[in-house]
């Protein structure tokens, strides 16, 4: 088999197998609150109603619901969907006409409409590996914004210390309760950094403690954004970093922080159009 066609398979399965089981998915995340009420704050700032690219569960889109705004959710993971369609299902009846999912692939989806605010939370840009998907993705933003709109989103700061990790060793983490069955999971995992691609590996071992032979492994790809790097492709996919934050709290950038929170606007192109 072709290295390419190898790679395009790793590819594959650090994308979605994170994302194949919604109750997992949003019980080891369940403490990650800053950035719904940092998307949330944002709303309130440019409106609504609210596109959100890579919805996964609803964590977002649902909390845009609870606080009164519009929202669409569209993400390709049918598991996720699943989960946050039935998760929409327990909203306050006016809540819950506020909201619907839909799936697609960021890099193509087309839905009805223009918003003040388009939003890919929590890491999503990170699983767009080659240039073009980053233009494809982008050329999706602009063609939803609203002409005064806001696309709004956030990437993690490469961390050099988890780059150069050797992955030949395992890291130890905390161990994990797993909603599927209630037991305990040691968890441990390795990591991979491929300069030239610029793509994390991650690979994700949990054991049961009760019974060590129940084991599973679960791939992460994550492409990495350099700041720079990054305001180069958005400025030239016609976007203007408005502002930039070092966290959900709207701390300043900083090398040695874990999140790049980008504001960014649509700039006129030469040929006059948004």
């Amino acid at each position: 088999m072709a290295h390419s066609e190898i790679m395009k398979r790793t590819l594959l399965r650090g994308t979605e197998a994170l994302y194949s089981d919604g109750a997992y998915y949003d019980h080891i995340y369940r403490r990650r609150r800053d950035d719904v009420r940092f998307y949330v704050e944002m709303a309130r700032r440019h409106g609504g109603p609210v596109l959100e690219l890579g919805a996964g569960t609803g964590r977002v889109t649902l909390a845009l619901a609870r606080a009164g705004f519009d929202a669409i959710g569209v993400d390709s993971h049918p598991a996720m969907l699943e989960r946050a369609r039935a998760e929409a299902d327990k909203l306050p009846t006016s809540a819950r006409a506020r909201v619907r999912f839909r799936k697609g692939d960021l890099r193509s989806v087309r839905v009805e409409g223009r918003y003040p605010l388009v939003i890919a939370p929590f890491n999503v840009f990170m699983h767009l590996y080659e240039r073009r998907d980053v233009e494809r993705a982008l050329v999706t933003c602009r063609r939803h914004l609203a002409r005064r709109g806001r696309l709004v989103f956030d990437v993690m700061v490469p961390d050099l210390r988890a780059l150069t990790q050797s992955p030949a060793r395992l890291y130890k983490g905390r161990p994990v309760t797993h909603p599927r069955d209630g037991k305990r999971y040691g968890y441990m995992e390795s990591s991979h950094y491929d300069a030239l691609s610029q793509i994390r590996s991650i690979h994700m071992f949990l054991d049961q403690l009760e019974d060590p032979s129940v084991q599973e492994m679960i791939p992460l790809a994550h492409r990495q954004f350099f700041p720079a790097e990054l305001d180069a492709l958005l400025h030239y996919n016609g976007f203007t970093v408005e502002r930039r934050y070092g966290d959900f709290a709207l701390g300043p950038p900083a090398g040695d922080a874990e999140s790049q929170v980008i504001v960014a606007r649509p700039r006129r192109m030469a040929s006059g159009r948004f």
